[in-house]
Order: structure tokens, then sequence, then C-alpha cells
């Protein structure tokens, strides 16, 4: 329900980071509006209900943002380091799929604890299968997956991803048909059924 979705992120002060730096959309989801980051020695990320923010949207807008190599690495160190998260627990980093500057980058800077989020199209599972090995490659480890909009039809496809052996299987995400009309609203996008599922995966992963 939507109260226990909410208690799973105001239970701790939680932090979100946009670190898709070429097509950033967390701030749709949240439908942020006209919310801006107010500098104070650094850049103090927004609140929003309870969850700090920050996204290269903020400085970009709508405009495309075509970066490359070099500037991708001085953007996401200029995020990085500039954004003051003040009493924040935990920092959710949502970062694009590959295996590009952004993940080979945040985890020589940051490290953290990935969570890979699969269809259980062959396609996806054989890009997972590549960052896992890039990951492990990089000693990363306490990897949890979720497996996104499972098909009846393709059900146990994850156990590929799950054949390294310490990768934990956090749960499935079945298809919300009202998903779509929720996006923007926070208080409708928390008593989606989506919502309810994601709050089951973070109580889970939290223990």
């Amino acid at each position: 329900n939507s109260s226990a979705a909410s208690d799973v992120y105001k239970r701790q002060p939680v932090g979100l980071l946009d670190l898709d730096l070429r097509a950033p959309n967390c701030h749709v989801v949240l439908g942020v509006g006209r919310l801006e980051p107010v500098e104070e020695k650094g850049i103090i990320a927004p609140e929003v209900d309870g969850i700090r923010f920050m996204s290269v949207y903020f400085y970009a807008g709508e405009n495309p943002l075509p970066l490359r190599g070099r500037d991708v690495t001085n953007a996401m160190i200029e995020l990085l380091t500039i954004t003051r998260w003040e009493d924040t627990e935990y920092l959710i980093v949502d970062m694009p799929p590959g295996t590009g500057e952004e993940i080979l980058d945040f985890v020589r800077l940051v490290g953290g604890k990935p969570v890979i989020i699969t269809t259980p199209s062959k396609l996806t599972i054989d890009k997972n299968l590549r960052l896992l090995k890039l990951l492990r490659s990089l000693n990363v480890r306490d990897i949890g997956l979720v497996e996104n909009r499972p098909h009846p039809h393709l059900e146990g496809t994850p156990a590929e991803l799950l054949k390294f052996g310490d990768v934990e299987f956090l749960g499935r995400l079945n298809y919300d048909p009202g998903l779509e009309a929720c996006i923007g609203d926070r208080d409708l996008l928390l008593r989606t059924k989506l919502a309810s599922q994601l709050a089951e995966i973070a109580e889970g992963a939290l223990r």
C-alpha cells in the first residue's frame, strides 16, 4: 500500500542522484516542477517529499546534452563534488544502461552496491551479463538483481544472471497497467502496485 511504500524511504534520509547525463528522466517521474538547487558552499540538493534529489536536468533543462568522452567524466565529477546531501543516509544513483564511462567512473570514484534491473528479454540479459562481468573484473560485490516485467513464458530467465553465485535475487516487478498515468504525480505513484512491490523489495534488501 502507499503507506508501506512511503515508509521505506521516510525511515532514513534518502538521496536520489540521476547520473544518466545524456537522457535524465528522474525529474519527470518525480514531477519536480520549478524546484531548483540552492547554492551555499556548494549545491544543496533540493528536497522532494523527503527525498534529496540532484540531476543535470537542473542545469540543462529539456535541452539535449551531447556529452562524450572526458566531458562525461568531468560532468559526473562536478555533480559528485559540489552536491551537499546534508544528512542523507542512503544515496540511490540512477545509472544509464550499458558499460560506458558513467559506470567505470562511478565505481572508480565512489564504489557503491549496484542493483541490476533486467527484463526477461535475451537482449537485456546479454547486456547485463556483460555488465556483471565488468563489475566482477572491478571487484565490485554485494550485487542485487531485480526482474522487471517478467513474462509468464520466460519464467526463470534471470537464472543466467544468477549463475555468478553471489548475485542475490531481490524480487520481481510485475507490469502495472496504471503506472503510466501516475508518472509525475508522487502521491499517485505511491498508490500503484509497482510502489508496493518496490517497497517489499527495498524492505528485503535493507534487512
